[in-house]
């Protein structure tokens, strides 16, 4: 296993997908020694040039599908998820903006960690995300500074957040969660057993 291996982290705070993968995610580079970056990007920027539909805009089938299937994935993972949450969809771009402060200010273990009780938030307790209060418990919860929802509305947090952003479009991801290696895209959580074959490369 390579010590010296960056995996570049790209996912949006509200995917499910990208909650269903994030523990093993984490095992898995924790296990390899490697180094995550943490890219949350604005899936409303990334569909128009990737071609992705809103789930709204999908065919019926695929969201029916997209419901079978997230049970059928949470029944196999043995993770708790509400296939139709209350608060969903839900404007994600201010837990964007925390989880990025998080990241800028206490480092990636923390932004992780804030990654994780944002995506449970959603799909497992039924929280808003899109509500500030809820993102200011989250912070607290996590045992990081209450500084962190009030810095996260900063400009830099904002470039930053733009940047991901178009750092995805430019290397053509084009869903979540995406995970990069070396260029190389690993798209959905159901490809992490190849992140783990390139991390021992």
């Amino acid at each position: 296993m390579s010590i010296d291996k960056t995996i570049d982290y790209y996912f949006a705070p509200q995917s499910p997908w990208t909650y269903l993968g994030h523990s093993r995610f984490a095992a898995i580079a924790a296990a390899a020694g490697a180094t995550v970056r943490v890219r949350p990007i604005d899936l409303g920027s990334v569909f128009p040039v990737s071609g992705g539909l809103p789930l709204g805009k999908r065919a019926p089938q695929r969201q029916a599908y997209r419901l079978v299937d997230l049970a059928r994935c949470s029944r196999h993972l043995g993770l708790p998820l509400n296939t139709k949450p209350k608060f969903f969809p839900v404007a994600s771009d201010d837990a964007a903006r925390v989880i990025i402060a998080v990241d800028m200010h206490d480092g990636t273990e923390a932004a992780m960690r804030m990654c994780a009780a944002v995506f449970a938030a959603v799909w497992v307790q039924e929280r808003n995300i899109g509500d500030p209060k809820v993102l200011d418990s989250l912070v607290v919860e996590c045992g990081l500074s209450p500084k962190r929802a009030e810095q996260s509305q900063s400009q830099a947090v904002q470039e930053r957040y733009e940047a991901y952003t178009q750092e995805a479009i430019d290397i053509q991801v084009f869903g979540a969660p995406s995970y990069v290696i070396d260029g190389e895209i690993f798209w959905g959580q159901d490809r992490l057993d190849f992140v783990e074959r390139a991390l021992r490369q």
